[in-house]
């Protein structure tokens, strides 16, 4: 009698797991595609993109400056609409969207955002606000608060080296002499007026004098890049290369096979953190450059080097999400987004163009997959490690705050599913397939 009860009981909880499971079909969603993905995060820094002005004592608000009475509080209603080196990266990435779905309308979004700066009205107005603050004796300090106050500035790359690389790509399908005329301003300026150290070497002036800083590998490689690619001179494809490779032997570190954030070349020291970002900007820069490189450049070798080692080592510090975390070597250290976008593009960029062994695909989809985990059903984008300079002690990294939907990590991740699109799925060979070889060398 216990054994016919016993086989009753297992049939009813066969018969409830099958009605668990197809439970479980019928409500089951399958991942959204990412296309999906992409057009969910794009549509919505479309759709929240206002093209005003505000000024903030009266909250009244413009969508052009022509005959507006003069206001030092003036400013830029959305973040989407200032002039800051993520909005060009952000660009960037629309613009490339626009190209991989063949959409035309996130190209139209980036014209719109031009046309807006480049107004003689709007251009005009943020002009004698920033004349006017750069007069007074603090007005280098307090020039910050003003919109647009990189675009007059133009003493640093975050000023103009990104947005300006995305005014070359902008201007291949919109060719307004305005564009060109202000990429040639920045080409200029990185060429002649740049700080250097003796060797070439792109630094800033700050926190130590001649302090270089990963993030300037990116910020000035993307604009010379495209310069090249634009021009056809190949002063910009050397000192691109040169640069890659400088910024390699000062920031390279072969034990940890990572970039530090920085060197101080006053003190001879490095900084004190393996930055994710940091090192995200680098394999981003020779991204762009090997993309466009001539392939008989004498340096492309070296370059391909470069970026294949720093793919082996980067590898190495993934986490078990697919993630990277803010500082790479520490395991207390929070999951970042940006990082992790900026590694993924690269490793699926690599792979695709041959730069990579196809093993590295794995990594990217891990990565993407982390990556998704940090996207709303409505698009929207967390863990974004807001923006960071250069400090002498771990615990500024690791207390760094994050944000949301923020040009500073929605332009890598929309750049990392760009690249995801159309990589091929990694599949590890089968070993079968290797079994008539050894019994063909054992015939011998």
């Amino acid at each position: 009698m216990d054994y016919i009860n016993s086989r009753g009981l297992f049939r009813l909880l066969c018969f409830f797991c099958m009605l668990m499971a197809g439970t479980d079909v019928v409500h089951a969603q399958p991942p959204a595609s990412t296309e999906a993905v992409l057009r969910k995060i794009a549509n919505r820094i479309v759709q929240s993109t206002p093209y005003q002005f505000i000024d903030p004592n009266t909250q009244q608000t413009y969508s052009n400056l022509a005959g507006v009475p003069f206001s030092m509080d003036m400013k830029v209603k959305s973040q989407y609409n200032d002039w800051h080196y993520t909005n060009g990266l952000l660009q960037i990435a629309m613009m490339e969207l626009s190209d991989q779905l063949k959409d035309t309308q996130y190209l139209r979004y980036v014209k719109r955002n031009m046309e807006f700066v480049f107004d003689t009205a709007n251009l005009s107005y943020f002009r004698r606000q920033y004349n006017t603050c750069i007069q007074r004796p603090d007005g280098d300090e307090k020039a910050r608060r003003y919109s647009w106050h990189m675009f007059f500035r133009m003493v640093r790359l975050d000023d103009c080296g990104v947005i300006g690389a995305s005014l070359i790509d902008l201007y291949q399908r919109d060719k307004r002499a305005a564009y060109k005329n202000y990429f040639d301003k920045v080409a200029e300026h990185l060429l002649q007026r740049e700080p250097r150290l003796k060797d070439g070497t792109i630094a800033r002036l700050w926190p130590h004098e001649m302090t270089i800083w990963a993030d300037d590998l990116y910020m000035s490689v993307c604009f010379l890049a495209r310069m090249g690619r634009l021009s056809g001179n190949r002063r910009y494809f050397d000192d691109a290369a040169r640069q890659v490779i400088q910024f390699t032997r000062y920031l390279w570190d072969a034990e940890k096979q990572l970039y530090y954030h920085c060197y101080h070349s006053d003190v001879q020291q490095h900084g004190v953190a393996y930055w994710s970002r940091a090192n995200g900007w680098v394999m981003m820069a020779q991204s762009d450059l090997l993309a466009v490189l001539p392939a008989d450049h004498p340096q492309r070798a070296a370059l391909l080097k470069i970026f294949q080692q720093q793919a082996a080592g980067i590898v190495r510090y993934q986490g078990p999400s697919g993630l990277w975390r803010q500082l790479l070597d520490k395991g207390d250290a929070y999951e970042e987004v940006t990082g992790t976008a900026m590694f993924t593009y690269a490793l699926a960029t690599g792979v695709k163009r041959g730069w990579l062994q196809r093993d590295y695909a794995y990594a990217a989809e891990q990565g993407w997959k982390g990556i998704l985990t940090k996207i709303s059903d409505a698009g929207d984008i967390s863990g974004i490690c807001t923006g960071t300079g250069i400090m002498p002690s771990l615990v500024f990294y690791y207390n760094r705050p994050l944000e949301t939907n923020t040009p500073m990590g929605e332009a890598p991740v929309l750049r990392a599913g760009i690249a995801m699109m159309d990589l091929p799925p990694f599949r590890d060979p089968p070993a079968h397939l290797q079994y008539p070889r050894i019994r063909a060398n054992r015939n011998e």
